[in-house]
């Protein structure tokens, strides 16, 4: 049995687990207000979000700590049985929520996750350079990517929906039950790489394999490049430290609002939610039109003769430029509808940049190289993430969130001025000599 475009079926999969992913780990926020005042009554709003915030924190360093881990994961065991172990852990990490009754228990279980969650970001980097042509790779990313935004979408309405007829904790089972079902169409539909796949066209596997920079030079069935530094070695590169820190600098606006929508809804305005079911899906829609626009315009701009260099910084500059002027606009948004609608604009700026941010790895190494270095900056950004958000119940004391708004602005201005200054041209790295 042949399958055309067997490419696009994989890349649709891996969106597939990114909605998931972005739906487990969205449910906490959206619960939140309901978990709250089950297990804390008589608690004040800022303490409340300060247990929130702590819960987060571990979440995120968790995160952090399984993006190193999976990047090398991935590089070690493939794409396919590496994220069989990372959803599969997941997914049972989300149903045991159910079990917490406090700090304790929803750390232990958020740390799960968060190590386990980390692995589909290398795994979907790692596919992408295993699936595609460079050509075709900022518009795949943009697939992976607006998984994250259709999850935000899906994840915040449906979860207010079950609230009808569910408990938090009932809820926290059924999306952990997703993940698992994930898995069989996984597994039988992706059963080697493009190079020996049994239901590839042969037409499908020449076009891809002779649309990367790639070949096997060890023998050993997988695509890599003559150039495989160590780990010591790729962070020699300085082009490396300009993956890692862009990674780190515009991954916190990201978490600033997967965290942080409801919760702002909820303190500013008021929201239960219900209400933020109806409000907090918006800026998710304009991350994912951001996603496809940004892998589009990737895409259209390399098909026009320009070099992957020019490309890449005039998309990642065009999404900041975007996110910079609607980030400081957020200090006085005036109603909620205002208010999510800039949100989406930043969002939008987010995914127009983070797609082209994230195929820089393989833009400038490849083969096993590719998961390390996305573990890697993936770590960094994790970091970065986990100590905003642990500013943000200071930062936003008595629901004044303009001093995090102004943190955001400022770090899409840093990661403009690591991709311009770390990375003088985007190009497939060489030895150092």
């Amino acid at each position: 049995m042949k399958v055309k475009g067997l490419r696009w079926w994989v890349v649709a999969l891996i969106a597939i687990a990114t909605i998931i992913n972005y739906i487990d780990r969205t449910s906490l926020s959206v619960l939140w207000p309901e978990i709250a005042k089950d297990l804390y009554p008589g608690h004040t709003a800022d303490e409340t979000k300060a247990i929130y915030a702590l819960i987060s924190i571990i979440f995120v360093f968790s995160y952090a700590f399984g993006q190193a881990i999976f990047g090398k994961i991935f590089d070690w065991v493939g794409t396919r049985f590496g994220f069989v172990l990372s959803i599969g852990v997941w997914s049972v990490a989300t149903a045991l929520h159910a079990l917490a009754q406090g700090v304790l228990s929803f750390g232990i279980f958020r740390a799960i996750l968060g190590v386990s969650e980390a692995g589909n970001w290398p795994g979907a980097t790692k596919g992408n350079a295993e699936w595609f042509p460079t050509k075709e790779r900022a518009l795949a990313q943009g697939i992976f990517n607006s998984g994250a935004a259709i999850g935000g979408i899906i994840s915040i309405p449906l979860i207010a929906f079950l609230t009808v007829y569910f408990s938090w904790k009932g809820i926290f089972i059924l999306i952990g039950l997703a993940g698992l079902l994930w898995l069989v169409p996984w597994l039988i539909l992706v059963k080697a790489p493009p190079i020996n796949h049994p239901w590839i066209t042969d037409e499908e596997r020449d076009y891809i394999l002779t649309g990367q920079k790639n070949e096997d030079f060890d023998g050993d069935g997988v695509n890599d490049q003559e150039y495989n530094p160590d780990t010591k070695e790729l962070l020699g590169h300085k082009e490396s430290w300009g993956v890692i820190l862009a990674s780190a600098f515009i991954d916190p606006i990201w978490w600033l609002f997967v965290f942080w929508i409801p919760i702002y809804l909820n303190e500013v305005y008021g929201m239960d939610v219900k209400s933020i079911g109806l409000y907090g899906w918006v800026p998710y829609a304009g991350a994912m039109l951001g996603a496809w626009f940004g892998g589009l315009l990737a895409q259209n701009r390399l098909k026009k003769g320009w070099s992957i260099n020019k490309t890449r910084k005039m998309v990642i500059t065009l999404g900041c430029l975007i996110m910079l002027p609607a980030l400081l606009a957020m200090a006085s948004p005036g109603g909620p509808t205002t208010a999510v609608i800039i949100m989406a604009v930043i969002l939008f700026g987010f995914q127009t940049a983070i797609g082209n941010v994230q195929t820089l790895t393989s833009d400038l190494f490849s083969g096993k190289t590719v998961g390390t270095l996305s573990g890697l900056s993936g770590m960094a950004a994790k970091l970065t993430a986990a100590g905003l958000t642990y500013l943000v119940p200071w930062l936003t004391s008595g629901g004044n969130y303009t001093p995090a708004f102004i943190i955001g602005a400022a770090l899409a201005i840093l990661t403009l001025a690591s991709v311009w200054i770390f990375i003088p041209k985007v190009k497939s790295i060489s030895k150092i000599v």
